[in-house]
C-alpha cells in the first residue's frame, strides 16, 4: 500500500474533523449540515450569517473541486439518470435526517467525536442501511 491510496482520505478526514472542531469552538454549535440548513429556514433564526457562510463553503468547496479535478467526475450524475429521482432521493434523505435527529455529518463526525451514545448508534444504523442498500441494489441490477 502506498500513500496515494490512503493519504487523500486521511487528509480529507483531518480537514473535516478539524473544520468541525473549529466550527464548534467558534459558534458553540454542532455543525451538522441538516441542522445548519434546517434552522436557517426558520423565520426566528438569529444566526444566519455563520450558517450561510458554512453552507456557501460546503457548496463552493465542492464546486471548486468539480472544476479543478478530473477525479470528481466519479461523483457527477451519470448521463441518462433522472434528475427528478435524485431530487426525490434527496428529499427522502432530508426527511430521514430530521427524523433521526441529525445527518451523517452531525452524528458521524461531531456526535461520535464527542462520544455521544445516540450518535454512535445512529452512525451504526446509517452504515448498516447503506450496506443493505448497496447489497440490494447490486442484487437487483445483476438480475436485470
Amino acid at each position: 500500500m502506498d500513500t496515494s491510496t490512503w493519504l487523500p482520505g486521511f487528509l480529507g478526514g483531518c480537514l473535516i474533523g478539524g473544520g468541525s472542531l473549529l466550527a464548534l469552538i467558534v459558534s458553540r454549535k454542532v455543525p451538522g449540515v441538516s441542522g445548519v440548513f434546517g434552522r436557517l429556514l426558520l423565520p426566528t433564526c438569529i444566526d444566519r450569517t455563520w450558517r450561510l457562510l458554512f453552507l456557501a463553503g460546503l457548496v463552493g468547496g465542492a464546486g471548486l473541486l468539480f472544476f479543478l479535478s478530473d477525479a470528481a467526475a466519479t461523483y457527477r450524475i451519470p448521463a441518462g439518470r433522472s434528475l427528478l429521482m435524485f431530487a426525490i432521493a434527496g428529499l427522502i434523505v432530508g426527511f430521514g435526517t430530521r427524523l433521526g435527529g441529525g445527518c451523517t455529518s452531525g452524528h458521524g463526525v461531531c456526535g461520535m467525536g464527542m462520544g455521544a451514545k445516540d450518535s454512535i448508534i445512529a452512525t451504526m444504523v446509517f452504515m448498516a442501511a447503506g450496506f443493505l442498500t448497496v447489497f440490494l441494489f447490486n442484487l437487483l441490477t445483476a438480475a436485470a
